[in-house]
């Protein structure tokens, strides 16, 4: 079969003769191929070209991030040693505190606990170490992050530990008979055995006897509450303090009682007037110390030098 051909006539606007072009139906498809595959070529080569436009913004956009972002790594790895510097610091005063408040320095295995890498399950690990150098810098500050935080919990809990230390101690030390209770001169002493003034015969004295003009001040020697007040066989009017801790103080042969059972009173506080009730040779106080039930040497106690032994 002949092949088809197709006439083409081109005919100008202008003056001028029209000219003819005969194609044939082969000629028509190659140079409808050509075509196409010219126009496929175009369309790929656009689309290459923009991609890579795309992607070297894009990489040159991650690069500054990059740079960016281990700029802040930098900053932050001097922010972390600085405030390492601070927490080493506090540390070392935190020695002085648990030294005041009398408890043992926090042990170096125990310290040992707060230095190390990270610790549990930390899933990204490998997948920021692939980042390169960027990602292990920030390893690094993920790790020291984890031993500040260790550091500082370690660090708050013996805080806490030594300040509630200080306040026991504060208070006990509140609590503890320190002063002399009266003015006045020492005539006779703690003693398992004296011979009595009156009964002339041999008995325990579980106390002291300080004599001073009737009236004279009779002081709280400590904190504590009042926890009696009478009038006792012997010994008159009577007052007992107890100030916590195992220890009781007791007030005898008093002329004036000032407080009542149940009153908290303050070191230096005057509870009572030195006397002669019960049975006394003269105005004294007689003070005793009690500690776990057991009378005690007051002397033991600091007693201020305004008694004349």
């Amino acid at each position: 079969m002949a092949d088809r051909q197709w006439t083409v006539v081109l005919v100008p606007h202008g003056s001028g003769g029209s000219r003819s072009l005969v194609v044939s139906l082969r000629t028509f498809r190659i140079l409808a191929t050509v075509l196409a595959v010219v126009a496929v070529s175009a369309v790929a080569f656009g689309y290459a070209t923009i991609t890579r436009a795309i992607d070297l913004s894009s990489l040159d956009r991650l690069e500054r991030r990059n740079h960016l972002l281990a700029q802040e790594l930098d900053q932050a790895q001097i922010f972390i040693s600085s405030i390492g510097d601070t927490i080493t610091a506090i540390a070392r005063r935190d020695e002085l505190v648990r030294l005041l408040a009398g408890l043992e320095p926090t042990d170096p295995s125990v310290q040992m606990a707060g230095i190390g890498g990270p610790v549990g399950p930390w899933t990204e690990r490998e997948q920021i170490l692939s980042e390169g150098p960027t990602g292990m810098q920030a390893l690094a500050v993920r790790a020291d992050l984890d031993n500040l935080i260790r550091r500082a919990n370690l660090l708050s809990g013996s805080y806490s530990e030594a300040i509630s230390s200080l306040e026991t101690h504060r208070d006990r030390t509140q609590r503890r008979p320190s002063i002399v209770p009266t003015e006045g001169w020492l005539t006779s002493t703690f003693s398992s055995s004296r011979l009595h003034p009156i009964f002339h015969e041999a008995r325990p004295h579980e106390g002291i006897d300080v004599s001073a003009p009737a009236g004279t001040p009779i002081l709280a020697p400590a904190d504590g509450r009042v926890v009696d007040v009478r009038t006792k066989t012997g010994y008159g009017k009577t007052v007992t303090i107890d100030h916590g801790y195992g220890v009781v103080t007791f007030y005898a042969h008093c002329s004036k009682v000032l407080v009542r059972v149940g009153q908290r009173v303050n070191r230096s506080d005057k509870i009572a007037e030195v006397g002669s009730t019960g049975i006394a040779t003269g105005p004294h106080l007689h003070y005793e110390v009690i500690v776990n039930g057991r009378a005690v040497d007051p002397s033991t106690y600091i007693l201020p030098a305004k008694i004349v032994d």
